[in-house]
């Protein structure tokens, strides 16, 4: 007896254990979009609703209610920097997006609460911030729907879209200062050991006109390690922002010296997109000079020298890069660049 009832108490729990539960097609799929503004990456989690030939606004989702911005569990958005929302800044992290329809205005909640089921345990105490949208007509859409419209380098707007309406939300992103603070951390990585990081890291910076006093520490300290002609020019792009043009053009002066064919070819292309057609023809002769090997300083001076006009230096210089070029899709270009000039 003592051996049967041993046997029933090591078999029973077996009996009961619960099977696992099978996997299968939920009514309202799982949906993750994402979207990078600048460097800061914004990302929507949330389960789509269908129609269903159902009254949506007003109905199945009611106007004076909480709303979780989809089906099941809350919507989630996340942004990996701060953003601002409405006038106020949320810093980086993720967030329960929680919206409160009207027939004409809607408010939209970002909470801080990310994990709830619906909006069942919606707290306004919870609020990082509120905005008030306006709903606009669109398109319809069967099965609710997140899009990321008209995206730029300093935002996005955030639509959600659903039978016929979409709710925009305008996402702002401060780029220059998520940048900085980026570049900040890069140049202490390996990075830091290369001229090229720090004067990369300060030419983004007059680029875009930020962040000029540590630029030029950056580009002091590249310099320190080796003259380059990007650490060069990026300095003299820095003293003629402080209006030190003597030293920019001394500067500049000094980089041709030491920049290579390519250096000098794109330095010749940017002063064609600025329209200084002449600056541009006399660094491409320069180019030819020292490199009088080079299919490409040929090819380079001729395009310059056609935009100014000049056929008889435009058809010279492409000869002598059609006699130098090898490959067959250049020479190709070159020959219907001289028919132009006929």
């Amino acid at each position: 007896m003592r051996c049967i009832a041993l046997v029933l108490l090591t078999v029973t729990p077996m009996l009961v254990a619960q099977a696992p539960a099978l996997v299968l097609p939920i009514a309202s799929p799982r949906a993750q979009i994402s979207q990078r503004v600048g460097l800061t990456d914004i990302e929507v989690t949330y389960n789509r609703p269908a129609v269903k030939g159902r009254k949506v606004w007003g109905g199945l989702v009611p106007y004076g209610q909480v709303w979780r911005a989809g089906a099941d569990e809350n919507t989630v958005v996340a942004f990996d920097t701060p953003i601002r929302v409405g006038g106020t800044t949320l810093p980086a992290g993720r967030y329960g997006l929680h919206m409160l329809p009207t027939a004409t205005t809607w408010t939209v909640m970002f909470s801080s609460q990310s994990r709830g089921w619906g909006s069942y345990s919606y707290e306004p105490k919870e609020d990082v911030a509120k905005v008030t949208v306006t709903p606009v007509a669109t398109e319809p859409t069967e099965r609710l729907a997140f899009t990321f419209d008209d995206p730029s380098d300093q935002g996005v707007t955030l639509s959600l879209r659903w039978e016929q309406l979409r709710v925009p939300l305008p996402i702002e992103v401060d780029t220059k200062a998520v940048v900085v603070a980026s570049l900040r951390n890069q140049v202490r990585g390996l990075g830091q050991f290369f001229p090229e990081t720090w004067s990369g890291a300060a030419g983004w910076c007059v680029r875009n006109d930020t962040n000029l006093d540590e630029a030029m520490t950056w580009v002091d300290r590249s310099l320190a390690m080796k003259e380059t002609y990007g650490g060069l020019r990026t300095k003299a792009a820095l003293l003629e922002k402080k209006g030190e043009a003597k030293g920019a053009e001394a500067l500049r002066a000094k980089a041709l010296t030491v920049a290579t064919e390519v250096e000098v070819n794109q330095a010749g292309y940017m002063l064609l997109g600025q329209n200084k057609v002449d600056e541009a023809i006399a660094l491409f002769q320069r180019n030819v000079a020292a490199h009088p090997d080079s299919w490409n300083a040929c090819d380079s001076l001729a395009e310059a020298c056609a935009l100014k006009g000049d056929k008889a230096q435009a058809t010279a210089n492409y000869r002598k890069a059609l006699d130098k070029v090898k490959a067959e899709d250049q020479r190709t270009r070159i020959q219907a660049e001289l028919a132009k000039l006929k």
